[in-house]
């Protein structure tokens, strides 16, 4: 392979890796609350004494109700950010049409603000208001503090779902295994123990999003859902016992 067919291919490799970094974020956390969720399902279902069918129906109901609401959340979500962006937008091209001289003034105070002077600032002035574009980027980023949100909100919403159905679909292989063929297994300690390596999985993941230490991430996600588990165990035994006793 030449050269540049060797770099070619890194480049490509590189963008499409870009391109999962985009929405890694969303993956992770949609993951983080998949598993959270269902394994708390399941082990409230087990603390209530509940029999395998009831845990897969549960379990199932569950994953895909708020799986579809927690995406749609992020939809709706960045889809308001982008409005908000683009109606501020407008309101800055509008200013900068009729009101061109307080513009201008106030990219004057911004980069004064920053240190720059004299004729070094006229200058830099000049150069951002000669070009209308560059002019409401700088107010909307400057000014305002707003970036634009780059990616698409369907994506967005879409890879929370793929990620809160995937991952938090590992509480429950065990439970849909032994309805297919009966397991002489204990299932919720399994359960566990793949629930466990899932949260393992993607706390490793989140530190690339939070750009922390790997074992950082793994304990907090695996410390987190055994919490949840916990709680939801003991109040299943313990409406379990109220309610049916």
């Amino acid at each position: 392979m030449s050269t540049k067919h060797h770099e070619e291919a890194l480049h490509g490799k590189s963008g499409f890796f870009k391109r999962f970094e985009k929405y890694l974020g969303e993956f992770v956390y949609g993951g983080i609350d998949g598993c959270v969720t269902t394994f708390a399902v399941v082990a409230g279902s087990v603390g209530a004494g509940l029999e395998s069918s009831v845990i897969i129906i549960l379990g199932f109901a569950n994953l895909l109700a708020d799986g579809f609401a927690m995406s749609i959340g992020a939809y709706l979500s960045t889809q308001s950010e982008k409005d908000n962006y683009q109606k501020h937008k407008q309101v800055e091209y509008w200013e900068v049409e009729n009101l061109p001289d307080a513009e201008r003034q106030e990219i004057r105070e911004v980069y004064a603000s920053k240190g720059f002077e004299g004729d070094l600032l006229e200058q830099v002035v000049d150069v951002i208001t000669r070009d209308k574009e560059v002019w409401v980027d700088t107010m909307m980023k400057e000014e305002l503090e707003m970036q634009e949100e780059d990616r698409s909100p369907f994506w967005i919403g879409t890879t929370t779902y793929i990620s809160f159905i995937t991952i938090g679909l590992i509480p429950l292989l065990i439970y849909v295994i032994d309805y297919i063929s009966p397991l002489d297994y204990n299932l919720f300690l399994v359960a566990s123990i793949l629930t466990a390596l899932g949260f393992i999985v993607i706390g490793w993941l989140k530190t690339y999003v939070n750009q922390t230490s790997p074992l950082k991430g793994i304990l907090e996600t695996v410390t987190l859902g055994g919490i949840a588990a916990i709680v939801a165990y003991f109040v299943g035994d313990f409406l379990e016992r109220i309610i049916v006793g």
